[in-house]
């Protein structure tokens, strides 16, 4: 990841002008450059708005191949009515998306739920490798088995460092 993306500058503000923009960023010829809002944030949110900046910054990466890897992922999480997603964000361009067959056929609305997914899982993959995390159920937020499917298309593409696992050994695989 930190290949595609580049050298990152961070900068950490209290604010970005309105209490709902918690980021910014924007692509220099040397990598990205992000400004956080921290007021009223707790450094585990604000920690989890940067990984989602560079989630974004890698969508607009995305080689063909990779893209049309992700796009049938959606297709088939779609066509199987998952109704939740991997954060707010993109359960929010989901449900936007999916509102009426007017909104399902725009290329706009398509666009932005496919980032906006694509940059939760970024969040999220990375997330997972800092240490054990919590799946959460229930209609809003994505099955576990369409979470894996997402986490394991990311660990080919950005492998974990050596020595850490981004899933436990299976049962099989464990000693004793």
């Amino acid at each position: 990841m930190a290949r595609e993306v580049g050298r990152c500058r961070v900068s950490l503000v209290e604010s970005l002008g309105r209490p709902s923009v918690a980021s910014r960023w924007t692509a220099t010829g040397a990598g990205l450059e992000i400004s956080l809002a921290t007021a009223g944030r707790e450094e585990h949110d604000i920690v989890l708005e940067l990984l989602v900046c560079v989630g974004q910054a890698l969508w607009m990466k995305l080689s063909h191949p990779q893209a049309r890897a992700y796009w049938l992922l959606l297709d088939q999480e779609i066509a199987a009515g998952i109704p939740g997603e991997i954060d707010e964000d993109a359960l929010k361009q989901k449900r936007l998306l999916l509102s009426s067959r007017i909104s399902a056929a725009s290329n706009t609305r398509l666009e932005r739920y496919g980032a906006a997914s694509f940059a939760g899982t970024v969040a999220e993959y990375v997330h997972s490798l800092w240490h054990d995390v919590t799946i959460r159920t229930g209609p809003d937020f994505l099955p576990a088995v369409q979470l894996r499917r997402r986490l394991e298309l990311l660990s080919r593409w950005y492998p974990p460092p050596r020595g850490h696992r981004l899933f436990p050994p299976s049962q099989a695989q464990r000693p004793g």
